[in-house]
């Protein structure tokens, strides 16, 4: 097939000037000891998922908007308007999913094999530093949705990182860009999500790629992973269709989830519904359920003592077994250790659904709030007005800037939004001096009605010369 492209003018023409079917040989003709495995397709198949999650991220990035005002806005339009935009979407949400499963089983195979054996002590480590950074990638993205789910349980994340002794607070800080989740954080996460992080994947799976090269396949578990001595194969042909099938079924799986079961979308972040219980995706469950036990002093511990351990563990491992055996029932401790690492997190997964399934009161609630989000998926997509909140205030004159300031400083946009474009809670504000003429305006605001002290409004106490000012504000949001 190869000595065909090599017939082809064109294929010709492009080698003579790059070489390309150098570097086809150089990739196609590496030397497999013992064979084609199909235990050695997780590697391939991380990298197709990472080829879709780039595709389909550009798609939804075309979109999106990292703020607090239109996030959520538009997700939502980009889930029920945009033509197979709820498929993308989910597409890219399962394969958030299968890259980390496919991740686990990667490290899971690493290790058991004893692959990291070898003079692979740098290519251990640099896949280390890819399984943090694909989870940090899930993390990150986790919140772009910017609704109640979203938003609490990455609340929860944030303030976990709060325990962190010495930088704790200065961590949260920066991650939320403040001490409040706003904007900011918004924006931080996307940028971590859609720049800083894949930069960091690009330049690790080269990086990886060329140790992997350097040192050659560890080839099967019965292997000299110093001086291999089975018979090689290529990798091309049996291991590229090996591969192929693989990412085939990948594709198949995730495009039939995505078809049939899209994800959904909950309602729009509201910080002031204390009511909502977080929970995180699946694969944080397990972390989420360790959390529940350590708790005050003890949180040190379980926060970062025992995950420190594990890590120091897992980056000192190369470095501290150095013998030849690699067959996992020779080494019963290192395989018996990664074992109960792995039950452990597939009980406490387990163990939280147990808990919330078997609590009345949780359960009751979860169920309310999976209603919530079908009432919110079933309605259709209504475009939000957007006032003049987000403008900078030395666009506005001076009464304006600071009626804006004193919306947010008696925490109004907690019930009427940050844009006072209205939430589950509170009506939008949008529009509202064509509604109401200035003297029934200012009536409301002394004298709220029924309905709005029923939602927690209470009368606005402010000085003459303040009050004038917040009116002056809300008769600015055309």
């Amino acid at each position: 097939m190869r000595q065909q492209l090599r017939n082809i003018r064109l294929v010709r023409w492009l080698d003579e000037r790059t070489g390309i079917l150098h570097l086809a040989d150089e990739a196609l003709d590496e030397p497999i000891p013992g064979g084609a495995r199909w235990a050695y397709v997780f590697g391939s198949g991380l990298l197709y998922l990472l080829i879709s999650q780039i595709v389909t991220g550009i798609f939804l990035a075309m979109y999106y908007v990292a703020s607090a005002d239109h996030a959520h806005t538009t997700i939502e339009y980009i889930t029920k308007s945009v033509t197979a935009g709820s498929f993308l979407r989910s597409l890219h949400s399962y394969g958030s999913s299968a890259m980390v499963v496919t991740l686990v089983v990667h490290l899971a195979q690493t290790y058991f094999y004893g692959s990291y054996k070898g003079r692979r002590e740098l290519l251990w480590l640099s896949g280390l530093v890819l399984f943090a950074l694909i989870v940090g990638m899930a993390f990150t993205g986790y919140l772009l949705p910017w609704d109640q789910k979203a938003y609490f349980a990455t609340a929860v994340g944030t303030n976990i990182a709060g325990e962190v002794p010495l930088i704790g607070n200065w961590l949260k800080e920066l991650m939320r860009g403040g001490t409040e989740m706003g904007t900011l954080t918004l924006s931080r996460f996307f940028v971590a999500h859609v720049f800083l992080i894949p930069a960091c994947i690009f330049a690790f799976v080269g990086l990886h790629v060329f140790l992997f090269r350097k040192a050659g396949s560890a080839g099967p578990v019965s292997e000299d992973s110093f001086e291999p001595m089975q018979k090689t194969e290529q990798f091309y042909p049996k291991q590229v269709v090996m591969d192929i099938i693989f990412a085939t079924v990948l594709v198949g799986t995730l495009g039939l989830l995505s078809y049939l079961s899209p994800v959904a979308l909950g309602p729009k972040a509201n910080p002031a519904d204390t009511s909502f219980l977080p929970r995180p995706e699946w694969y944080y469950l397990p972390i989420f359920q360790w959390l529940k036990y350590w708790n005050g002093a003890s949180a040190i511990v379980g926060i970062v003592v025992i995950p420190g351990i594990i890590a120091a563990f897992l980056v000192a491992l190369p470095f501290m077994d150095r013998t030849k055996e690699r067959r996992p029932w020779k080494r019963p401790v290192a395989s018996f250790s990664f074992a109960i690492v792995i039950c452990s997190l597939l009980f406490l997964g387990w163990q939280s659904g147990f808990e919330d399934s078997h609590d009345p009161g949780v359960s009751k609630q979860l169920a309310q709030q999976d209603s919530l989000t079908e009432s919110f998926m079933n309605a259709p997509f209504t475009p939000v007005e957007i006032g003049t909140m987000p403008a900078p205030a030395q666009t506005m004159s001076p009464d304006v800037a600071a009626g804006r300031q004193l919306f947010l400083d008696n925490s109004c946009d907690q019930c009427h939004g940050e844009s006072a474009e209205g939430t589950d809670k509170a009506p939008k504000l949008i529009g509202v001096s064509t509604k109401f003429p200035a003297d029934t305006l200012i009536s409301r605001l002394l004298h709220p009605t029924q309905k709005a002290r029923d939602a927690d409004m209470d009368p606005v106490d402010l000085p003459a010369d303040q009050f004038k000012q917040l009116v002056s504000f809300l008769q600015s949001l055309k």
